[in-house]
């Protein structure tokens, strides 16, 4: 993972124009041969027209491509914007020096042999960023396939996809982790007709990461959306800050990040790392910050392509328009699977749609069979009162085949730009076959053609999604405290619960005893049945070795007790070191739930809330959100899961305090933001969440602390 970034560097995303729009650029081992590393981007500038001054470095060359050469960077005339290194890896340290000592804004590294190649590698990348730090350089790279800016002829790259065709005009830009995928996305966006003029791929991110260059993107005014692929996160805060500032601009972001990991094999000390995953994390921060994520390369261009349209519909209800009863079906489930709404027409306009043609379906989807192909009158007709009387915000129109086909298509596609005309507002897609000019045609009107109908459905599912992101208000975090103090050794279970009592967390009454006399006691003040349990930092899972005695009956079991687990905890673990025994009450009734964080490499102190005790693992329904957070976020949170729906009450039942479990959940992000870096995990599972006005407690508590040392 690469050193955190400083936070005026991560935010500072107006540095990158250099990069990204240069007048000047240098190339650093430039080559006559138009098909080398060196020389390949020389030749697309000179082809496409860049405006800019080229300037060729290389010592045994006097001219380069019909451009004059000079044989050092100190000989350049001028100081460029950027530069391209295009030179073996034992060089490139001494030519960005130069290029420092030049004053040069930017550098792209195309070569290899820095971090991807192991230790050796790591450390010269790191020189790397040294030395571009030093003179306030931004790197791109090193290993990257460079980037090209279509919009102003500027190709930076050695890729060959534009050996045929340029990139097409339009506000869609693309950042890539991957240089050979990136410019396959490329090349994808070319044979689809999207528009893509702008890609940037990053290598190794030595320096400039794919969320700072989304930073970049949300401010410039060319680009609409915002189209991404990642295999990994290499800088957290600045991929927040990044996603952050395009949410803002009201950008969409469509991702595609690759490479999913699970925790769990080497997190067997907490719950909530062996469910949070990194790619689970990862997946809930982008739900939170209104990143679309997609699972192929395909989606991604789609969903960048109807997202260029502008047409984000918040509170997102759909309307389909068929000629089949089966895709009408197939677009239903579509829709209950992305959680997208498909009400009814209004009965009157049913009722009058059934008069117009009796064996047609019109509740929603409507179906109109095929009889509307042969007549045409119809469409106007049942397209009109979806509009306006289903007051739909996304139309799918379903017409397979015949949407390609004269003399049908040309009447679908004058009274869908009617429609458009008349409903700016509102979102098209026509999903059935169409040759490329027609795709062309219709994008021009601002609808997509979708052969699949479930893609179709998918993507207005994620354009409602973006639409909510950018309506939702945004939410203002809880103050968080400073200076939280915990201990430098591990924590038991009393020990934990000491702290997290201090911040808001309330657990069941209990008492840390030291000897059977105090255990007793405490027992018949609590009143039986009590639980009783071993205390010890060094035996985080009691219940494994017996440590755990539930319902113990009355005095002379809780003095039996008391010895019992002293005995079992000596057999288990004879160098532990024992704190006493904890006499608690019994908790009976309401909805076990699980409450923890788990502090990820990327992103910080992330919380998880699900159902609790025996399912936690085995349902695994649970949901993420990075700390800290509100109440009212922490109740959209537990609504999400179905531990929410047991807390609302189902089939007479009483439902739970979903009030009482949303203000701890809160507190306990309050105190996982304000610990920091200290805290690895927190576990507090079972959660009882008890009835309406009457609370929730915690029952266990397990603190890890980073680098704790045991006493």
């Amino acid at each position: 993972m690469n050193e955190k970034k400083d936070t005026n560097m991560q935010r500072d995303f107006t540095s990158i124009t250099k990069l990204v729009e240069p007048r000047s650029v240098a190339v650093i081992g430039a080559s006559s041969d138009s098909g080398r590393i060196g020389g390949r981007p020389i030749k697309w500038m000179l082809k496409a027209g860049y405006t800019g001054k080229i300037f060729p470095v290389n010592p045994n060359r006097e001219e380069i491509q019909g451009l004059k050469a000079y044989p050092s960077i100190a000989d350049l005339p001028e100081a460029p914007d950027a530069a391209i290194i295009a030179v073996s890896a034992s060089h490139v340290s001494a030519a960005l020096e130069e290029l420092g000592n030049k004053g040069v804004g930017a550098a792209i590294i195309f070569s290899s042999g820095f971090a991807e190649v192991g230790d050796e590698g790591a450390a010269a990348q790191a020189d790397l960023l040294d030395i571009a730090r030093r003179h306030g350089i931004r790197l791109l790279g090193p290993n990257s396939l460079g980037m090209f800016n279509a919009r102003r002829n500027y190709y930076p790259t050695f890729t060959s996809a534009f050996d045929t065709a340029w990139p097409r005009s339009g506000g869609v830009s693309i950042v890539s982790q991957s240089g050979a995928f990136g410019s396959n996305l490329a090349t994808l966006a070319l044979e689809k007709g999207l528009g893509a003029p702008l890609c940037i791929m990053t290598g190794n991110e030595a320096d400039l990461t794919v969320g700072e260059l989304i930073g970049w993107l949300a401010t410039d005014p060319e680009t609409r959306v915002i189209a991404a692929y990642m295999e990994g996160i290499n800088d957290g805060d600045t991929l927040i800050a990044g996603l952050e500032a395009a949410r803002q601009a009201k950008k969409p972001v469509i991702l595609m990040k690759v490479g999913r990991s699970s925790l769990g094999s080497a997190a067997a000390a907490s719950h909530t790392a062996s469910i949070a995953g990194d790619d689970v994390v990862a997946d809930a921060v982008f739900r939170e910050l209104g990143v679309i994520r997609v699972k192929t390369a395909t989606e991604l261009l789609e969903f960048a392509d109807i997202a260029s349209h502008g047409i984000y519909p918040a509170n997102n209800t759909l309307g389909v328009l068929t000629v089949s009863g089966g895709a009408g079906v197939l677009m239903s489930d579509a829709a209950e699977d992305f959680d997208v709404s498909m009400p009814a027409m209004p009965e009157t306009a049913q009722a009058e749609m059934k008069e117009i043609l009796p064996f047609g379906a019109f509740r929603n989807p409507i179906d109109c069979t095929a009889h509307l192909i042969n007549d045409t009158s119809l469409l106007d007709k049942f397209m009109s009162r979806m509009l306006a009387d289903g007051g739909y915000s996304s139309i799918i129109s379903f017409f397979a085949k015949g949407a390609g086909i004269p003399p049908f298509a040309p009447i679908l596609f004058e009274e869908m730009e009617r429609q458009r005309l008349k409903y700016p507002d509102r979102l098209f897609i026509v999903s059935g076959i169409a040759s490329e000019e027609l795709r062309r045609r219709y994008a021009e009107i601002g609808i997509s053609v979708f052969e699949d109908a479930s893609s179709a459905v998918r993507a207005v599912a994620a354009m409602g999604q973006i639409g909510d992101t950018f309506a939702a208000l945004p939410e203002s975090p809880p103050n968080v405290p400073d200076g939280i103090d915990l201990p430098d050794d591990a924590m038991s279970e009393a020990a934990a619960k000491s702290v997290l009592t201090r911040h808001g967390i309330r657990f069941a009454r209990e008492k840390l005893c030291a000897d059977a006399d105090a255990a007793v006691a405490e027992a018949e003040a609590i009143g039986f049945p009590v639980v009783m349990k071993i205390v010890s930092p060094d035996i985080p899972h009691k219940t494994e070795i017996g440590g755990v005695l539930l319902a113990v009956p009355d005095a002379a079991a809780a003095r039996a007790g008391f010895d019992t687990l002293l005995q079992r905890a000596a057999a288990a673990q004879p160098s532990a070191h024992i704190e006493g025994v904890l006499v608690a009450e019994t908790v009976s009734g309401g909805i076990e739930t699980i409450m923890g964080v788990k502090n990820d490499p990327a992103f910080g102190p992330v919380a998880m809330f699900g159902l609790g005790g025996i399912y936690t693992e085995i349902m695994q329904d649970v949901v993420f959100r990075r700390c800290p957070f509100s109440p009212a976020v922490a109740e959209k949170m537990i609504e999400s899961t179905r531990a929410g729906v047991l807390l609302r009450g189902v089939r007479g039942q009483p439902g739970g305090d979903m009030e009482a479990a949303a203000e701890m959940l809160s507190a306990l992000s309050v105190f996982a933001a304000g610990a920091g870096d200290r805290i690895d995990s927190i576990d507090m599972n079972p959660v009882i969440v008890k009835e309406k006005g009457k609370g929730a407690v915690a029952l266990d508590a397990l603190i890890a602390l980073k680098d704790a040392s045991k006493p």
